[in-house]
């Protein structure tokens, strides 16, 4: 038989030397492979439990948990009836509403390959449903376990605290700024740690509901839109109570409106009205632009016009004649403010007012905060009456928080405190990473002028507009504000909307606490003096009792003895100076007020040293010095 003259033989000898080459590269390659080395696969890395949040006592205000999401496979389910009415109890849903989503799920191609039925079970519904799908062997159906929190205390502090997303990580509130803390990121080298870290606020939570206790009735009574109250220690910048109101229950945010998540006293800018008063009235008095016996006229408004031509008009309420610096502030009245404004520089009056913190962010650990508004003389809405406006709190904008650490310098004898929402953070098994300890700012006013501050804002307790917020035993120093809400709609200010707010220091002489609320949008009567002094008042009176302050009125205190008091009564001054050993500061304040006089006291405490000694005959303008400790 003869061969094919197709298969030739150089044909034949190039198919066999490329099918040697072929073979021999599968060997070295199945050689290589065999001797290669055996790779280990490294175990998954441990899924981190996340920390707790607690109060500064331990109160357990967000704890981990799991919850499950409830699945099944559409086109595996041959009688979509019957499987709904074996779930449908342990849902507590509708048989119908359960077969007719599996229905239609199998009837379209896209979802037909899996469905979630519901998401988020708890853990006993999720036990009872799994049973149930254990025992009727419904092997379609997928439980798949998420990461979750339970809040203990619902609605309590509820924008501070935030909450996660089903992926395990803070969305908002502390919950997302102390991300890295409780849940931390796992790598090789970290691996045994199998739970995060545990993160101790500075709040108190026993003190925190009563406070919102306070403020949702004073929600109630003025019919507001909203209200934030703040409570911080005026010696170490952490925060005690933190509120705004409307708020949401945790376990339930996602059915709660926008207006419940907000964080307003870090995120709401507003304009504060006249509690600014004293931030501009510090500045005046820190530069010595005027003294504390010096008078202004006050016939309801200040006018004037610059050599430009351009006018500049400020009104006040009433006309409240004749009045030093600390009658401006007991009556709030905007002439006088504006009066002692005109005669500072408008650069030193506008850095002592960034030097208190305003137009910029306080570093509070919460997300979002504002930076404020604070112009300058270039900016292009800078106006002549700029500086005027500013100093009686309109054309500024402001956050409470910010307002809370701008207190802190008059609190700390002109030395400012950076306020905290963190007092510690510590690991699982109760090791202390992190402790607070306060962080002192610059100073920026002298403490002659933060303790004047405090002696006017007592004065206007006691016998000004803010007498409502008056406590009688524990002296409080406050000052109120009334401000219209900008009109968002048709521009400028409405006539309807108010802001009211009122910052407290007490006691008043060395301040341990600083408070400080805000109702917008306030129904019938608006004067901050009338709705919010009398919050501060009632909010006080809990917080000293809570904190077990020292008072007067105590209930809890029972002596059986005998006990002389000191009495307390004004001093009187004649023609010669009295004997002032052992009188206590609050004995002296009525002395500030006197104008043949220029008294000053250094210290805290009761006297014990003066200058010139007693029986000194008084002349006019002669300088008094008291030293207290």
């Amino acid at each position: 038989m003869q061969v094919n003259g197709y298969f030739k033989k150089h044909k034949l000898i190039i198919l066999g030397v490329f099918s040697s080459l072929f073979i021999i590269l599968l060997l070295v390659t199945f050689g290589r492979l065999a001797f290669k080395p055996k790779q280990t696969i490294s175990p998954a890395l441990p899924q981190v439990e996340r920390g707790s949040i607690v109060d500064r006592n331990g109160k357990p205000l967000a704890v981990q948990t799991n919850f499950y999401h409830f699945g099944v496979t559409p086109s595996s389910i041959k009688d979509p009836e019957a499987f709904a009415k074996d779930v449908a109890p342990a849902l507590l849903a509708d048989p119908l509403e359960i077969a007719t989503q599996i229905t239609s799920a199998k009837e379209n191609p896209k979802t037909s390959r899996f469905i979630y039925l519901r998401k988020r079970l708890d853990q006993v519904t999720y036990e009872e449903l799994h049973q149930i799908c254990v025992d009727k062997k419904y092997n379609f159906a997928r439980f798949d376990r998420i990461p979750g929190r339970i809040y203990p205390e619902n609605e309590l502090a509820s924008q501070l605290i935030g909450y996660m997303g089903d992926d395990g990580a803070g969305l908002a509130g502390i919950e997302y700024s102390m991300q890295r803390y409780l849940s931390p990121v796992i790598t090789e080298e970290t691996s045994k740690q199998t739970q995060g870290n545990n993160v101790f606020l500075t709040i108190d939570a026993n003190l925190q509901y009563k406070l919102e206790k306070i403020a949702k009735h004073a929600l109630e009574e003025t019919e507001a839109a909203n209200i934030m109250l703040l409570a911080a220690s005026a010696k170490t910048g952490e925060i005690l109570s933190y509120i705004s109101l409307p708020s949401i229950d945790l376990n339930n945010y996602r059915s709660g409106t926008i207006e419940e998540t907000i964080d307003r006293p870090a995120m709401t800018q507003f304009e504060p009205g006249s509690v600014f008063k004293i931030f501009s009235i510090a500045a005046a008095y820190d530069q010595g632009a005027f003294r504390q016996d010096d008078l202004f006229y006050c016939d309801r408004s200040f006018e004037k016009t610059l050599p430009s031509g351009e006018k500049v008009k400020i009104t006040c309420l009433s006309n409240h004649g004749y009045l030093t610096a600390r009658g401006a502030l007991e009556v709030s009245c905007n002439d006088v403010t504006a009066q002692i404004t005109d005669k500072m520089d408008t650069e030193l009056f506008l850095a002592k007012l960034r030097g208190f913190g305003f137009g910029q962010r306080t570093s509070l650990e919460v997300p979002g905060e504002t930076l404020g508004s604070l112009k300058d003389t270039k900016d292009k809405y800078w106006s002549a009456r700029s500086k005027m406006t500013i100093s009686i709190g309109q054309e500024v904008g402001v956050s409470a928080i910010q307002m809370m650490e701008a207190a802190t310098y008059i609190a700390n004898k002109g030395k400012g405190i950076q306020l905290t929402l963190l007092s510690k953070i510590t690991d699982k098994e109760g090791n202390i990473l992190y402790q607070h300890e306060p962080v002192y700012k610059q100073q920026n006013i002298k403490p002659e002028t933060a303790a004047y501050i405090l002696s006017c804002m007592q004065s206007g307790a006691e016998k000004g507009i803010g007498w409502r917020a008056n406590l009688g035993d524990i002296p409080i120093g406050v000052k109120t504000g009334t401000a219209q809400m900008a009109d968002t709609k048709n521009g400028g200010y409405s006539d309807t909307d108010f802001l009211s707010d009122c910052l407290a220091f007490f006691p008043a002489e060395d301040p341990e606490i600083i408070l400080y609320i805000v109702i917008q949008k306030a129904q019938g009567i608006q004067y901050a003096s009338r709705i919010v002094a009398p919050v501060i008042k009632e909010s006080a009176d809990t917080i000293i009792d809570h904190m077990g302050m020292n008072r007067g009125s105590a209930a809890s205190v029972i002596h059986s003895g005998h006990i002389s008091i000191q009495s307390t009564h004004q001093i009187k001054v004649g023609s010669s100076l009295p004997d002032f050993t052992g009188k206590a500061k609050r004995e002296l304040l009525n002395l500030l007020d006197r104008t043949d006089l220029n008294v000053n006291i250094h210290g805290n405490g009761w006297v014990v040293r003066q200058e010139p000694e007693a029986g000194t005959p008084i002349t006019e303008n002669m300088k008094l010095d008291l030293y207290l400790e």
